[in-house]
């Protein structure tokens, strides 16, 4: 894929938190994002990211690896991405 810049918004939305509040589990994904270096803003449904889509790409895949080594049950990822070339 190109290297030019992509826009994404990315939402995580825990299914069973088990014996977590569902936004403990939002703000730590939020956490992974901050701890990245990409461009990134939250909003009220989703965090939007902005960096090449191989940044952005690897960044959806630690968030969703980190929930899945801490033991969320499960969720859905919502994953928006802009790309222009």
């Amino acid at each position: 894929m190109h290297k030019y810049l992509v826009n994404a918004s990315i939402q995580i939305i825990p299914v069973i938190p088990g014996n977590r509040h569902p936004y403990e589990w939002v703000d730590e994904a939020i956490d992974i994002i901050r701890q990245s270096g990409i461009k990134y803003k939250v909003a009220p449904f989703s965090t939007e990211l902005e960096g090449s889509y191989e940044e952005v790409s690897k960044l959806i895949d630690a968030v969703n690896e980190y929930l899945y080594s801490k033991g969320l049950n499960e969720w859905i990822t919502q994953v928006q991405i802009q790309i222009r070339s």
